[in-house]
């Protein structure tokens, strides 16, 4: 066996480097953080090649005593952490005291700070893992950091590097998140002595939108929800993208919890199961938000490079985050735009975004279009067969949430200042959409996708109010699942009844199904229950049982809605458009299109070069 010797210290910090430095962009999310830790309001950022050649950051914050520099390179030395309980409520960006000295392990480096009251900044360098004495240099308070040829000494890892503008790329993301995370703080970034983002900081609501969409676009605010939800000691806010404003990639999706930007599966999970009801297939929801707790309650100690957190009541999390997004997304409704969501210990309400936006209130008043179709009735003469099969399956009273309609209403003058959100009915083209003028210009709905939602969440709703009747099983059903899985079947046994679906553990591996839900009646039984114990064993709750009701009870909403090719009558038309108004997630249908648009009066100008 060869002899046992301790590493030498630039070798120990060169490992380190290797875990938390990747690419230049690594480099400059220690640093700022670090500038961010020091209290700094303004953060620059210089790079040079990609950041291969030379990485500088600036900032005012407050700096770092004479004595402590060569300090500050060291390893595992930090002014973040004293205690063992200090590590357990970490409220710091950085705290594992490693970054300098790994950064200064690969690169030519060199420190340059004013501490707070100090008349004199001082200087230090370290080139190839030797660090020269401390020297009297020219600086405001704060601190420059200063990286140059990264990894000259490490030619393997420099192998590894992008071409120059992928590696700038990369920068540029980071910066915007950290700018997303802090928007009190301005930053501004240069590439090869080029200026190319200056973000001032945000000093209210407005300027912070303002800076989010700078970063996920100018469309963003206009196609998002503001999220405001404190329960349970926690507290979720920011903004989360429209169902119809989704894009094909998750690259605009950013959450921070206590100011941190992670990637966990917890919340990943839980984002996508609260969009699962009104996302198109294959898309991903735009968002920023921010999950703010007790430190304690959060581990951010589980990954080096701080990407990762383990959150102590995952379950707690995973539901808060569901819940609050579900109950957001389900209160859109087709006509409105942008709106906000604000609530505290309660179910979010709907305000208006622009109201919110200038005044941070909302006044509500009752137009007297709102009551024109109160009792009117969309008669379509649709098939009753599936919600025939539906009612069997419930029991009658189901049949109240999806009444018979009768048109009788005649349809009132519009009026601009008192139309309602998709204003009144003007015209059906091709028995497909229908057209509406309301006080913004033209409105053009899918009729067949609007009344596919509307006849949906009536038997949702419908589901929610009767009794779920299961089947029992002719013969018992022996499924092989894992013992985690087994021990999730026994601890949520009494739950999964409530869904219709009875089963026991059978063994350190295996549990027998009894009955099902009788909706689900032909599903392949045992992979229905791994899915369900899968989820239950992984994040403490599952949906799975209710998704793949919904998925049926679409199903039946799509046979159950009016076709294209339907004649409508304008009493018709607009009772459907005042239903759409009042139903829950009616901007989207079942398979998460858009039921609606807008046209305003300055797009068709420009359609028709009016005003030029």
């Amino acid at each position: 066996m060869p002899v046992i010797r301790p590493l030498p210290a630039e070798l120990i910090n060169q490992i380190a480097a290797g875990e938390v430095i990747e690419r230049p962009s690594s480099v400059v999310k220690e640093l700022v953080e670090n500038s961010l830790d020091a209290g700094a309001t303004r953060i620059e950022v210089d790079i040079e090649q990609g950041g291969q050649r030379l990485i500088r950051i600036r900032d005012d914050g407050g700096g770092i005593e004479p004595d402590d520099l060569p300090l500050a390179v060291a390893s595992h030395a930090t002014s973040k952490i004293r205690s063992f309980d200090d590590l357990e409520h970490v409220a710091s960006m950085g705290f594992r005291g490693e970054a300098l000295a790994s950064v200064s392990s690969v690169a030519r480096f060199a420190l340059t700070s004013r501490a707070r009251g100090q008349d004199t900044a001082f200087r230090i360098e370290v080139d190839g893992g030797k660090l020269q004495a401390a020297r009297p240099a020219q600086h405001p308070q704060g601190t420059s950091v200063e990286v140059r040829d990264l990894f000259y000494n490490v030619p393997a890892r420099r192998k590894f590097l992008r071409a120059e503008r992928t590696e700038f790329a990369h920068i540029d993301d980071l910066l915007k998140s950290l700018a997303l995370a802090r928007g009190s703080v301005e930053f501004r970034l240069s590439h090869n002595g080029k200026p190319v983002r200056i973000l001032k900081a945000a000093k209210d609501e407005q300027a912070a939108l303002l800076r989010v969409a700078d970063v996920l676009g100018e469309e963003f605010p206009a196609q998002s929800l503001r999220i405001d939800h404190v329960a349970a000691g926690l507290h979720l806010s920011g903004w989360v993208g429209l169902p119809t404003a989704s894009r094909s990639q998750a690259d605009s999706q950013y959450f921070y919890v206590n100011g941190r930007l992670v990637r966990d599966r917890i919340v990943a999970h839980a984002v996508r199961q609260a969009y699962a009801d009104v996302l198109f297939h294959g898309r991903h929801p735009a968002f920023v938000l921010y999950l703010e707790l007790d430190p304690a309650g959060v581990d951010v100690n589980v990954h080096p490079a701080k990407h990762e957190v383990r959150f102590r009541e995952q379950r707690l999390v995973h539901d808060f985050l569901f819940r609050t997004l579900h109950e957001a997304l389900a209160q859109t409704r087709a006509g409105q735009v942008g709106s906000v969501v604000d609530s505290v210990d309660t179910a979010p309400t709907l305000v208006s975004y622009a109201a919110a936006a200038s005044a941070g209130a909302a006044v509500t008043s009752t137009p007297a279009w709102s009551g024109q179709f109160s009792q009117s009735r969309l008669s379509l003469g649709v098939r009753d067969e599936p919600l025939a099969d539906y009612a069997a399956l419930l029991g009658e009273s189901s049949r109240e949430a999806v009444p018979a309609y009768a048109a009788n209403t005649p349809m009132p003058p519009a009026q601009d200042d008192e139309a309602p959100p998709l204003g009144f009915a003007i015209a059906q083209l091709k028995g497909i959409y229908i057209l509406a003028e309301n006080a913004h210009g033209l409105v053009l709905v899918d009729m067949h996708a609007a009344h596919e939602r509307i006849t949906y969440e009536k038997l949702k709703s419908g589901r929610a109010c009767s009794n779920l009747r299961s089947q029992l099983l002719l013969v018992p059903l022996n499924v092989s699942v894992s013992a985690k899985e087994a021990a999730a079947a026994e601890e949520h046994a009494d739950a999964l009844a409530d869904w219709g679906l009875e089963l026991s553990r059978s063994g350190p591996s295996g549990v027998v199904v009894r009955r099902i839900p009788a909706l689900l009646e032909g599903a392949d039984v045992a992979q229905l229950c791994r899915d369900v114990l899968a989820e239950l064993a992984l994040h403490g709750s599952s949906r799975r049982l209710q998704e793949l009701e919904n998925e049926l009870l679409s199903t039946m909403a799509c046979h159950g809605s009016v076709r294209a090719g339907r004649r409508l009558t304008a009493p018709e038309m607009n009772a459907l458009l005042r239903e759409m108004e009042a139903t829950e997630r009616s901007g989207q249908c079942n398979h998460g299109r858009p039921t609606w648009t807008q046209l305003g009066l300055a797009e068709l100008d420009k359609l028709f070069l009016r005003g030029r």
